[in-house]
This record gives C-alpha cells, structure tokens and sequence, in this order.
C-alpha cells in the first residue's frame, strides 16, 4: 500500500491554513460544510475565528456542528446557538446546528460494534466537507483529531451517546463515563466510517491544527494548559494518515513538555481509533509529510 501524502506547515496562521489547503490539490464543490469544534464556554483553545475566517470565506463554507451529550453551554441548541454567538464564529461565516431539527440514522457496515450512526439531520444540506480540527489531548479518547472530529462531532447528542455507549441505550449521561473502553473506541472509528460512505470520501478532505496542546479537549469549560509548544498545520485526504501523523509528530517533538500529552494519549489506549479505522479501511498509517516551509 503507498504511503499517504500529509502536508505540512509550521506557520499556524491563516495564511498557513490556505497553504496546506491548496497543497492538497483538490477542490470541494458544492455547498460545503466546516465541521469544527465551537468549543466549551470556559475553554479557550478551540480554533479562532480570525484563524479560520480566511479559508472559511475561499470555500463559501457554512461552519456545522451538533449539540453535546453531556450537560453544559451546548447540550440545547438555544445554548449552543448562544456560544455560537459569543465565540465569534456567527461573524465570519453562515453557521448550522445540524441536529436542531432531528437526526438521521447511518448504517454502519461492517464495524466492529455499532450497526448504525445517529447524525444531525441537515448533513444532508451538504456535498462536501472539510473536517478542520484541532488536535489536542481528550479525557476518554486519548487524544482529538479528524477520526474524532467526524465520529462525535458529526453525530446529533443522542448518537454521541450511542457512540461512547457502543450501541447499548444511554440512559444517564454518567453512562458515557462508565461504558467500555475500548468499545468506544472502536465504535468512534465505526461512526467515521458511515459519514464517510455517506458523504463520499472523494467529497472530504481533512486539516488538522497542532496548537494550544493541551491534555484535555475543547469540550471541556476548564482546560488544563498546554505544557508543550505549538507544531504546526497538517492536512490530508487521509484521516487515519493526518491523525497518526499529528501523534507521532507530538512522540518526535524535542519539547519535554510532551510527557503529559503522550501519558493523556497512552492512558487512554487513544491509538486503538487509528488502529481500529485502518482496519476499516479507512485509510492508511503509513503517510509521507511534505514539507511545505521547505519547497521551493
């Protein structure tokens, strides 16, 4: 199998997410959806909208997200539409609650725990999209990239329950705290699986921003801060190449300051969703990063 191409830029800026898009070689076409995380009222290292703002307005993109699962500033869309509004992404580009009208279910076809993915219903206003993430450390899932960004952050809140309960019935939010483990793990890369054979995967293509590094993820309204510097931006066709590439890049980091979120990542077996979506097929560990600083 060949290598995946991941590119690569250390420039963490607006310009540089242009770069690495353009780098890829592709056009989305049609009404194009920016899935990000709108982040956790609290929280403060979610991607910025004058970081996004600039590629977000190159693809006429509308910026779509879904409500949480657990309680919080997201857990309703009145709530969520709210901390759309204060975190300024409402200034830069249409924005859309998937699931605030309903949700529609994905068969998941041949996964390893799951039959069928709930997602917010309006993913199909949409003929491509690009997963813009922000790769940093998450409390259960080890670590957040573009296989989680597309498995929770697509799903509507009663599939993210679905998801961390690996099919079994959430009947308290706790639930999602006390499910097994690895199963959720498995049923992330179950749930990538069905938006990815629903969208097309020609029809997706995925960016990963490594800065604000912190162990815990933008849901949370109280993040630890980062103890490592900023890397860089990665983009990819591949979401199994960009998110294995982001975690060996944190391993290859000189900064000592990476202990904390390598513990975050191997505490919580976060390299079982790579695994597990390789074996999906749905894409490939083995990648090549092309330097974009150092082209001419």
């Amino acid at each position: 199998m060949k290598k995946e191409k991941v590119y690569f830029t250390r420039e963490i800026n607006p310009e540089g997410l242009i770069k690495v898009y353009d780098a890829l070689g592709v056009s989305l076409s049609g009404k194009v959806a920016v899935k990000i995380s709108t982040g956790e009222p609290g929280g403060h290292n979610f991607l910025q909208p004058s970081l996004i703002k600039d590629l977000v307005d190159d693809l006429k993109g509308t910026i779509v997200e879904c409500n949480t699962a657990y309680i919080g500033r997201r857990s309703t869309s009145a709530k969520h539409w709210q901390t759309i509004k204060e975190h300024g992404f409402m200034d830069i580009a249409p924005c859309d609650l998937m699931d605030e009208e309903g949700e529609m279910e994905l068969p998941v076809t041949c996964g390893k725990q799951l039959e069928v993915n709930y997602v917010g219903s309006h993913l199909n206003r949409y003929d491509s999209m690009l997963v813009l993430s922000h790769f940093k450390g998450h409390a259960m899932g080890g670590f957040g990239g573009a296989l989680k960004n597309v498995a929770i952050g697509v799903a509507s809140a009663h599939g993210k329950g679905h998801i961390h309960c690996s099919g079994e019935p959430m009947n308290d939010p706790n639930d999602m705290f006390t499910a097994d483990h690895d199963a959720f793990l498995e049923s992330m890369a179950d749930a990538c699986k069905a938006v990815m054979d629903y969208m097309g995967r020609r029809n997706m293509i995925y960016i990963s921003v490594a800065n604000r590094l912190s162990v815990d993820c933008d849901c949370d309204s109280d993040p630890e801060e980062p103890k490592m510097a900023d890397i860089g931006i990665f983009a990819s066709l591949d979401p199994v190449a960009i998110d294995q590439a982001c975690v060996d890049a944190v391993y290859q980091s000189p900064d000592d300051g990476k202990e904390a979120l390598i513990e975050r990542i191997e505490s919580r077996n976060g390299i079982h969703t790579i695994e597990t979506a390789a074996e999906l097929g749905l894409g490939n560990r083995e990648y090549e990063i092309v330097d974009l600083d150092y082209e001419s």
